[in-house]
């Protein structure tokens, strides 16, 4: 297995709270402690860099807890960086902030015609393009999707509120390997990923329900929630290097590794 160098964008998690709730996850009556959730952002930040990878930082909004969710600020392939329409009105105004960046970085960018939240539902598989929908990105927005960047768009059926985007429920180990919780989709939707990676790697809801499956893995290591073991094993088994980190913090807003980095792809040899 090779391991590819690869391209993040992240946002220090300053002003990280929990005043609303947007998603199963979020308890605003719980306390949160912002100082330990920079800590193990910055534990998560480190791995990336000690495994070779790039990682840029966009400056955080006052007044935008979860822009540290840096996944859900737009999708980037092949130097194209489409921006994002959140459902929510609490997390709206990441949108032009991110998109600023973008924009700021060189990024040929497009706006969104329907509810899009970037990467949280949108995740690039070999020449495949799996699409999430049933909670936040509008499946309307697919077809923009494939305008766009000229993948084909696979629909997937999200059917569990705990699990409200795709990369809660899916990650991409390499070109043509996924790792998922079948319980989180639609029948017709797990169907066809039996079809589409009948040698993927299934988790458990115990796994899944500590965000196992929003990892990050650029072809050889997979960083992933520490607390997510029986994955862990499962992913070494099929040779796999896995790095545990501990995003308990983030975790009571409903994010973990993936939620927190963005992918920058430059071109079509960047995949």
């Amino acid at each position: 297995m090779d391991a590819t160098r690869q391209r993040f964008l992240m946002c220090r998690p300053t002003y990280f709270a929990v005043d609303y709730a947007i998603n199963p996850w979020m308890d605003p009556t719980s306390p949160v402690d912002t100082d330990l959730a920079v800590r193990q952002w910055e534990q998560l930040r480190q791995v990336y860099r000690d495994l070779g990878h790039t990682v840029e930082e966009i400056t955080p909004v006052p007044g935008l807890p979860d822009m540290v969710f840096a996944a859900n600020g737009g999708t980037v392939i092949d130097g194209k960086a489409m921006a994002v329409q959140f459902r929510d009105p609490q997390r709206a105004d990441e949108a032009p902030a991110y998109r600023a960046w973008f924009e700021a970085a060189g990024f040929e960018m497009y706006e969104p015609k329907h509810v899009n939240e970037g990467e949280g539902d949108i995740l690039l598989a070999g020449d495949l393009l799996l699409a999430g929908t049933g909670f936040r990105t509008a499946h309307a927005s697919h077809a923009q999707l494939q305008e766009v960047f000229g993948y084909p768009v696979i629909t997937m059926q999200l059917v569990d509120p705990r699990f409200y985007h795709l990369d809660t429920a899916l990650t991409v180990l390499d070109e043509r390997t996924v790792a998922y919780l079948p319980e989180a989709f639609s029948p017709g939707s797990q169907a066809v990923l039996r079809r589409l990676f009948p040698d993927a790697v299934h988790a458990t809801m115990a796994d899944a329900e500590v965000f196992g499956l929003n990892s990050v893995s650029d072809g050889r290591h997979v960083v992933l929630p520490a607390q997510a073991t029986g994955l862990a094993a499962k992913l070494r088994d099929r040779g796999y290097e896995t790095i545990g980190v501990d995003l308990s913090e983030l975790r009571k807003a409903g994010g973990g590794p993936k939620c927190c980095t963005l992918r920058l792809r430059q071109g079509k040899a960047d995949k």
